[in-house]
């Protein structure tokens, strides 16, 4: 039986002033299912995101959303950018970005009917920002910048949801809950996750797939056979950490 791709990634090419920042990369992640992209600083994770939405040029290969050619499946995929992506001087409050992510419906310049006005707050009762609705973006802390955004992406309701970097700067607690409610989509509702994210511990408890990338793929599959001592040396060398014994754990197969 073959299992349903919700993005899949073709001998993927990416270079910046001739230098390959990724190089013949395979990828495949499963729909309905949590994935993680981990890797080194400087490995192409990001890029990776954005060369397989169209964000950034690639030198070869090709995407897929759910198995459809990336330009005519933009409807099935919504993207959270890194923090350092937004201006976050911008003068726009919380429930106007997302609203943003009903643009694709209604048009930018047509109002915002009263449905989608409805769902924008009901996305943003599911991220616990619904009390900030009227406050300006750059007044909030990171990790209610992360659920503003990640309401915008909700209010697209694409079956695909794609977040670069999602928990950096956040606290556990934050971290925690917005796993929950990742999980929640998957579970409940067959949405396809697939996050950049740097924590292995994490990305070994809480997710089902994994991509360890370092310029090339390493290792693509379940986070069992994935995030292995062979893969994940390979992908890292060695790797530090601030707490003891935790380096041992992650190379535990």
């Amino acid at each position: 039986m073959t299992v349903p791709v919700a993005l899949e990634v073709r001998r993927l090419t990416v270079s910046y002033n001739a230098r390959p920042v990724l190089w013949d990369v395979d990828a495949a992640f499963p729909a309905a299912a949590l994935s993680a992209i981990v890797g080194p600083n400087g490995a192409g994770k990001s890029t990776l995101l954005r060369a397989a939405l169209g964000l950034v040029a690639s030198d070869s290969g090709q995407a897929l959303i759910q198995g459809r050619p990336v330009r005519s499946a933009l409807g099935r995929v919504a993207y959270v950018p890194q923090r350092d992506a937004v201006d976050w001087d911008f003068p726009i409050t919380v429930r106007e970005v997302v609203e943003m992510g009903r643009y694709r419906q209604t048009g930018w310049v047509r109002r915002v009917a009263r449905s989608d006005r409805m769902l924008v707050e009901d996305c943003l009762e599911r991220v616990g920002m619904r009390p900030y609705a009227t406050r300006q973006i750059g007044a909030l802390s990171g990790g209610q910048r992360q659920r503003v955004f990640l309401a915008r992406a909700l209010c697209q309701q694409a079956p695909v949801l794609v977040m670069d970097e999602p928990f950096a700067g956040v606290d556990a607690r934050t971290e925690a809950s917005l796993l929950g409610l990742l999980s929640e989509l998957r579970d409940t509702e067959g949405r396809s996750v697939i996050v950049v994210h740097h924590d292995l511990a994490t990305a070994r408890s809480a997710f089902d797939w994994a991509l360890v990338l370092n310029v090339r793929a390493v290792a693509c599959g379940p986070v069992s056979e994935a995030l292995t001592a062979a893969t994940l040396r390979r992908a890292y060398g060695a790797v530090t950490t601030d707490a003891p014994g935790e380096q041992e754990d992650l190379w535990t197969t």
